[in-house]
C-alpha cells in the first residue's frame, strides 16, 4: 500500500522530529552533528525551507521548519536522512538502518502553539537532565534566540521578532518565556 503524502501547507510551520532505531544514538560526537547540520543547511537552502528552531539530542532531533511549497519538506528530509545514514554508517563502520521509521511532522497552526513548540524544542536538553539551563547545551537554536550567538541556519520567525523592538529586547522577552516552562497539558499535547 503506498504511503499517503504528508500534510504540508506553504508558509505553515511544522514541528519535525526523528528518532534513532530502538531509541539508539544518531549522533556520537560533534563531527556527526556538524555533518548533519551541513546536510540540513544544503537541503533547506535548496528547497526554500526556513528553520526557526532546532535541537540535536543524542538519539533524536527536533526542528521547527516552514516550507514555501508543498512536497519540499519531504524531499529535503528524505535527502538529509539518506545522506546522513550513509555517511554515519561509513564513518562508524556499521551497516543497516539508523532511523526509527520516517520522520514525524505536525502542523503548527496557532501563534501561541508556535512559541510553545520553540520553547519545547529548546528546553529538551533540560528535560532530559543533560544540562541545568538550555543555553548550556551547544546543539540548539536557543543561543540565537537569547542573543548569545548568531546561527546562519536560523530564520527568526515573525512571532519571535514581535517579542521586542530590537535583539536585546527580544532576547529578554524570550528568556522570560523560556523560564516560564511548559504547562503539563502543553507538554502532553506536544508529545502526542
Amino acid at each position: 500500500m503506498p504511503r499517503l503524502p504528508r500534510l504540508e501547507l506553504p508558509g505553515t510551520p511544522l514541528h519535525v522530529t526523528q528518532r534513532g532505531i530502538n531509541k539508539g544514538a544518531i549522533f556520537l560526537d560533534a563531527e556527526d552533528r556538524h555533518h548533519f547540520r551541513q546536510l540540513l543547511r544544503k537541503a533547506l537552502r535548496d528547497h526554500d525551507i526556513a528553520r526557526h528552531a532546532f535541537v540535536l539530542m543524542d538519539n533524536h532531533f527536533h526542528l521547527l521548519l516552514t516550507p514555501d511549497a508543498v512536497g519540499t519538506l519531504s524531499r529535503a528530509m528524505g535527502w538529509v536522512g539518506q545522506s546522513y545514514v550513509q555517511a554515519f554508517n561509513l564513518r562508524h563502520m556499521r551497516c543497516g538502518a539508523l532511523w526509527q521509521g520516517r520522520f514525524k511532522s505536525c502542523l503548527v497552526q496557532s501563534e501561541r502553539y508556535l512559541l510553545t513548540v520553540m520553547r519545547y524544542i529548546e528546553l529538551n536538553p533540560v528535560r532530559a537532565a543533560m544540562v541545568d539551563a538550555p543555553e548550556d547545551y551547544r546543539w540548539s537554536s536557543v543561543h540565537t534566540h537569547l542573543a548569545h550567538a548568531r546561527d546562519p541556519l536560523i530564520t527568526p520567525h515573525p512571532l519571535y521578532l514581535a517579542m521586542g523592538h530590537d535583539q536585546a529586547e527580544r532576547a529578554l522577552a524570550y528568556r522570560q518565556w523560556l523560564d516560564a516552562g511548559i504547562a503539563p497539558d502543553d507538554l502532553q499535547h506536544l508529545r502526542a
